[in-house]
């Protein structure tokens, strides 16, 4: 129980300092993987799960996007 002095509990402290080498052993695992990647159950190309194919806008089995894979129907230039 926390005293009259203390009204909140102590924070946990190291003792001693943590030195460089075991700092770089921990670090070395904050890395960055490789995006995990499947294949389109329609257009079979690879696309990351969980999200619209942006070749055929399809997701769960139904299109979600219209018209992905046809050309635009105006007469202008996109930048």
């Amino acid at each position: 129980m926390a005293s009259l002095r203390y009204p909140f509990a102590p924070m946990a402290v190291p003792k001693q300092k943590q030195s460089h080498s075991r700092t770089a052993k921990r670090r070395a695992q904050h890395k960055v993987d490789a995006p995990v990647l499947g294949t389109c159950p329609r257009c079979h190309s690879p696309r990351r799960p969980h999200r619209v194919c942006q070749v055929c806008g399809t997701y769960a089995g139904r299109e979600v996007l219209a018209g992905l894979e046809h050309e635009h129907e105006h007469d202008h230039d996109h930048d």
